[in-house]
């Protein structure tokens, strides 16, 4: 079974006496029914899966097709609100399916970010129209966003983001750029950060615009890398014009709804799934090559699976106080460094193995690592989530 709090877990924040470890019945087949389906669509789609059996990293073009399969059996926004297309599911049913996505190479595609942070920022601060289009749309999975967050001179350092948007009567005029942009040049809609009070601190006189990727003004351009075509975007802002009835929440009070957000999207992403999957696939190769005799393969091995469930259960304190509706905290950052150093420890693990063939293209440790790669910059560095753990967690000050 997989450990989890369900009833009283230990939080990170202050020690309990009992820890309860059990999923219920219900909980057991509700990942079991997920899994057989997911296993199901990705053996009928053999050219969008990797020698791992997970989903290529250019499967992406599939994401409407799967998450609309998903939508009908009201797996893709289960966890929402039944008067936003979701089922009123728990906090526990939310992290199940995330983990049974993510472990398979995520085949939603970009749909994960609609349905973990974007959709419930919506919820949480949008006007009702906002909520009546935008929210349909995301829990039929007919509809991608990206997210316009980081700058050339602004990328950890989230809060000093320069790109404008000047009011002009009822729209606001944009100026500035965003890079590192997922899925931008698939996405309809860009969640966008902009400063609308140049002359406010730091962390205020941020907004947040709702703006389809298609308005005039807006250039995307395509970064190549190596971890797919869908990672890496520049976009270029020219006196953009998007109407004001675009903003989500107050003027120039956006930054308190990109916290929240970015709360959910730091464990929204369960790496150590997919970690932890394709650590059974490198042992699997190791003990058919005979490397498993080799103590130091075996110890490291052992570690590395030891990582995957430590970030696990860090995760599920986050988890556990989303299902009793506790404000976001300081477990969150502790959750992620500990996800990206599972999913760091597999690849470099798989490549280290695997010797030469691991280089070869679309090899298991190819996959892996190359998954890796970007862990510890999402949803804010490594480095920015250590700082954040030195100050809220262990009360360390300022260096």
């Amino acid at each position: 079974m997989h450990p989890r709090g369900a009833r009283q877990t230990r939080d990170v924040r202050r020690k309990a006496a009992l820890v309860e470890f059990g999923w219920s019945t219900a909980e057991a087949e509700y990942r079991a029914a997920i899994r057989e389906f997911v296993e199901s669509e990705l053996a009928a789609n053999q050219s969008n899966v990797g020698i791992s059996g997970v989903a290529s990293r250019r499967s992406v073009g599939r994401s409407f097709e799967f998450a609309a399969k998903l939508a009908e059996r009201g797996w893709l926004t289960p966890h929402w609100p039944a008067e936003y297309g979701g089922s009123d599911a728990t906090a526990w049913e939310h992290i199940i399916l995330g983990e049974e996505m993510w472990s398979r190479g995520e085949p939603r595609g970009p749909q994960y970010m609609n349905v973990n942070w974007i959709g419930p920022a919506i919820m949480a601060a949008g006007t009702a129209e906002q909520k009546e289009y935008h929210l349909k749309r995301i829990s039929a999975g007919d509809v991608i966003w990206c997210q316009g967050f980081s700058e050339p001179d602004a990328g950890s350092d989230l809060a000093s983001l320069n790109t404008t948007a000047v009011r002009d009567g009822e729209e606001y005029v944009v100026n500035g750029q965003k890079i590192w942009t997922s899925y931008a040049n698939s996405a309809e809609y860009c969640f966008l950060l902009v400063r609308t009070d140049t002359k406010a601190e730091k962390h205020h006189g941020i907004s947040i615009l709702l703006t389809p990727t298609a308005t005039p003004g807006l250039e995307i351009r395509d970064i190549r890398g190596i971890v797919g075509e869908h990672a890496f975007h520049h976009l270029y802002f020219t006196d953009m014009r998007v109407s004001v009835s675009c903003r989500l929440g107050p003027e120039n009070e956006g930054w308190a709804v990109v916290r929240r957000a970015l709360s959910y999207e730091r464990v929204g992403s369960p790496r150590y799934a997919r970690a932890a999957f394709m650590l059974d696939e490198i042992a699997r190769w190791a003990h058919a090559h005979g490397k498993l005799t080799d103590p130091a393969v075996a110890e490291r091995l052992v570690l590395a699976k030891a990582r995957c469930e430590a970030a696990r259960l860090l995760a599920y304190c986050v988890i556990d106080d989303r299902n009793k509706q506790r404000p976001p905290g300081p477990n969150a950052y502790v959750a992620r460094v500990a996800m990206v150093q599972a999913d760091r420890a597999v690849g470099e693990l798989a490549l280290d193995i695997m010797g030469s063939e691991g280089l070869a293209a679309n090899s298991l440790a190819d996959e892996q690592f190359r998954s890796a790669l970007p862990a510890g910059v999402a949803a804010g560095t490594l480095e920015v989530q250590l700082n954040l753990v030195s100050r809220a967690v262990l009360g360390l000050p300022r260096s």
